[in-house]
């Protein structure tokens, strides 16, 4: 089943999407309340960490580079400190900025958020929002039509801040009308696309209250059921051949004329921070009909993509290979540890940091789950090996172990904070270790020091880092591995 998935998520790369829209710069500054204000009753938040984002239609941009593709992006900002931090922001992963022009009469669109641990404090936002004059018109316009008919497929990403005016949509409904294209639009105001005859529009639950003028909103959990009878209305007012609605926890309703609604399903993530899971969502969906994609399996990995973001923190992306993985990558389980080394290669091209930790992971309790969760903080992707029967054997004795391996694999692949899982015959995973080189090495137990850690000689000698007593107060009774509900 996943095949088919995964095989259309491979094609990314092989595509070049155009993007136009308005760009944004995210700015997160995250600090600490430990005191009130003496001018007035307000808490004094001390800035730990800044960290400025691509956002709007640029977090669009943003996640095609991520997710493979090439990306061509057309949009104005201002002549400041901002525009060259987005466009720092942007080439850093690879986005040619060449079509994203300053201009010394806008100012870059800026949204600050404050945050003290998980709480957002207050947003800031700064910027030009009327609408471009003549002549940056037709600067966007002109690099419009040179782009449109060389690319795979186009998205409008339209926050309403002026960029996409009336003669720029005209220009793009002239250019459509010549040679159809994949066109995605989401947009603020859908209705003023209606007539371009674009292929999807992506609307968002608060935007398709507008569109549909819904007098009264479901509250969450029952927003689907409210839209699922305004499917023909919906294709007529947006003129395109399919609607992806999003709806938040929900998922999304695809709607197309003659079918009933396609409904994907997201699961719920608690205390989620991220933003910008619809222009994620927007990017999967784009690629996966420009890879030759049917519009369902396109709702499908789109949704998938939207979920990695949304177990993230800020304005974030979904790579290539977190989709890939999502859809599991055929298992999280190798025992060729050449294959699992070429899967860890894409976690290293991309800077991510890998962990490793082992163990029997053979009489499992909480602590060896909170353990695990502790340990994948450390890093973006956590190995863990697992002793073979026979090992477990040697080292604890006849009756052991209770759990064979492949009932050991299929518990602890379920636990969302393991990336891969592989084992190891040898008694220690120095073997292992020498081959795959984590960035770090994770070890629970307390009983272990690095003068006497077995492992510790290799992981040292090329740099990698270990962490010890992982597992400190989170000891608990073990649980019959079967029963764990993961």
């Amino acid at each position: 089943m996943n095949n088919k998935y995964l095989a259309v998520i491979n094609r990314f790369s092989d595509l070049n999407i155009l993007v136009i829209g308005d760009a944004m710069l995210d700015v997160y500054l995250e600090g600490t309340v430990n005191r009130i204000c003496r001018e007035a009753p307000v808490p004094i938040v001390d800035i730990k960490n800044v960290n400025a984002v691509p956002g709007g239609a640029a977090n669009t941009a943003m996640n095609l580079v991520q997710l493979g593709a090439r990306v061509d992006y057309i949009s104005v900002v201002g002549c400041d400190h901002e525009a060259e931090l987005l466009k720092g922001a942007l080439m850093r992963h690879g986005l040619d900025t060449a079509r994203i022009r300053s201009h010394h009469t806008r100012q870059t669109i800026t949204k600050q958020r404050v945050t003290a641990g998980s709480q957002l404090l207050v947003r800031f936002d700064a910027g030009t929002t009327e609408a471009i004059d003549s002549e940056l018109e037709q600067w966007v316009i002109d690099k419009l039509t040179e782009k449109f008919h060389e690319v795979d497929a186009i998205i409008v990403s339209d926050y309403g801040y002026g960029l996409m005016t009336r003669k720029v949509i005209e220009a793009l409904k002239t250019l459509q009308h010549k040679k159809q294209t994949i066109l995605v639009i989401d947009a603020k105001s859908l209705d003023k696309y209606r007539h371009i005859g674009a292929t999807v529009a992506k609307p968002n639950y608060q935007e398709l209250v507008t569109l549909l003028a819904i007098t009264e909103p479901a509250p969450s959990g029952h927003r689907s059921d409210q839209l699922k009878g305004y499917g023909p209305e919906l294709l007529k007012k947006t003129g395109t051949t399919y609607v992806a609605a999003t709806i938040d926890i929900e998922g999304a309703l695809l709607f197309q004329h003659g079918k009933k609604p396609y409904r994907t399903f997201s699961k719920p993530v608690e205390n989620t921070r991220a933003a910008g899971a619809g222009d994620t969502y927007i990017s999967a969906l784009t690629l996966a009909l420009a890879g030759g994609a049917a519009i369902e399996i396109a709702a499908d990995i789109a949704q998938s993509a939207a979920m990695v973001v949304l177990h993230k923190s800020a304005t974030a992306t979904c790579t290539q290979n977190e989709l890939s993985h999502y859809f599991g990558n055929s298992s999280k389980y190798t025992s060729n540890w050449q294959e699992l080394n070429s899967r860890l290669d894409l976690f290293r091209k991309e800077g991510k940091r890998i962990v490793f930790t082992n163990g029997c992971f053979d009489l499992l309790h909480s602590g060896h789950v909170t353990y695990l969760k502790q340990a994948r903080t450390l890093g973006d992707a956590l190995v863990l090996g697992l002793n073979s029967d026979a090992s477990i054997n040697r080292l604890k004795g006849n009756n052991r172990p209770a759990n064979n391996l492949q009932e050991r694999i299929r518990i602890l692949s379920g636990l969302e904070s393991v990336t891969f899982v592989t084992s190891f015959e040898e008694d220690t995973p120095v073997t292992l270790l020498d081959l795959i080189r984590p960035d770090v090495l994770v070890k629970g137990d307390g009983e272990y020091t690095l003068e006497n850690l077995p492992e510790a000689p290799v992981v040292l000698s090329y740099g990698g880092k270990i962490e010890v007593n992982l597992m400190a107060g989170v000891h608990q009774q073990p649980t019959a591995l079967s029963s764990l509900k993961v």
